[in-house]
């Protein structure tokens, strides 16, 4: 494992622009219809970026890499289901990694053909190792940001309080459905996102523009199917996988995840063989948002001089 530690410099303010996303549903394995958007990449691109969200999440994350790995890949992202305008689970108890992977997996069949690097933010890195798990074979890397490979609900903020709770609060979230879902939704998602800027728990420098997506997304997400969507995942780990992943791996992790320490992604790494760690220094939970040059200048680096040459030996 190689260990890089980055900071930024100061910068303008990053831009986006607004390049068109094809769209289009896929049908997972059990009927549920899950909405896949893509875009070409550069020139002759050889191989495809696949972006697979935290849980809650519908692609706010991606804001400015979805433009910045144009120049190295084809993009493909997609919304779990229950989220964004993925349908409710047609199976509605199926809502764990195995449905995750599955639906993942419909999609690669569907929908690529080339060789692809998985990226994972937060739960989507142990998507991404569920979805390696299931079938490695076409996968030429993985990215893993400010996430682990599992247990999430035990490592939440370094301690398993989240894991003790949510039994009790999904209990009660059943007990009484209409009032949890006038409280869920009931903050305005702007109000929401100037809390969490103003609590240090995302860097101050990010945009109220970057993070708004996500907090309007979260007030719309059925609350029970979340709150129980979190805590199958939060019981599952991809730990096993770690030490027998055979492709390059980049882990990039914020020194000031408070989410996901970075202890975890340091963890994370070391059990992977051929796997880079980027610490980014002062960086929280959405590094990709607080630190776009560094997160794509390293991705880009990544796929250009670790994943195209394994992919060209293959070949």
């Amino acid at each position: 494992m190689a260990l890089e530690n980055d900071s930024s410099s100061e910068l303008p303010p990053p831009s986006v622009s607004n390049l068109p996303w094809d769209e289009c549903f896929v049908e997972g394995e059990d009927g549920t219809r899950l909405y896949v958007r893509e875009r070409r990449g550069h020139g002759d691109a050889k191989l495809t970026a696949v972006l697979c969200d935290g849980i809650a999440c519908d692609g706010f994350i991606w804001r400015y890499l979805a433009d910045d790995l144009l120049p190295v890949a084809n993009l493909l992202h997609w919304n779990y289901r229950g989220h964004g305008r993925s349908a409710s689970p047609v199976k509605p108890d199926w809502i764990d990694m195995s449905a995750i992977s599955a639906d993942l997996d419909a999609i690669r069949r569907a929908r690529i053909t080339q060789p692809t690097v998985l990226i994972g933010h937060s739960l989507g890195c142990q998507s991404v190792l569920e979805g390696y798990r299931r079938r490695s074979a076409g996968i030429g890397g993985l990215v893993l940001i400010c996430g682990a490979a599992g247990r999430v609900t035990h490592t939440f903020k370094g301690s398993s309080v989240l894991a003790q709770t949510l039994p009790k609060l999904i209990e009660r979230v059943e007990r009484h459905p209409q009032i949890a879902r006038a409280l869920w939704s009931n903050m305005p998602p702007s109000v929401a996102t100037k809390i969490a800027l103003a609590s240090g728990e995302v860097d101050a420098s990010v945009e109220h523009a970057d993070l708004q997506p996500y907090m309007e997304h979260v007030a719309d997400l059925d609350v029970l199917m979340f709150l129980r969507m979190l805590r199958a995942v939060g019981e599952q780990t991809a730990e096993d996988v770690l030490n027998d992943i055979r492709i390059p791996v980049l882990v990039i992790s914020g020194e000031l995840d408070s989410f996901t320490p970075p202890h975890l992604a340091e963890k994370m790494a070391a059990s992977i063989p051929d796997s880079e760690l980027m610490l980014v220094s002062g960086a929280t939970h959405v590094v990709p948002l607080e630190r776009r040059d560094d997160v794509r200048n390293r991705i880009q680096r990544f796929v250009r001089e670790r994943v195209m040459p394994t992919l060209a030996l293959a070949d």
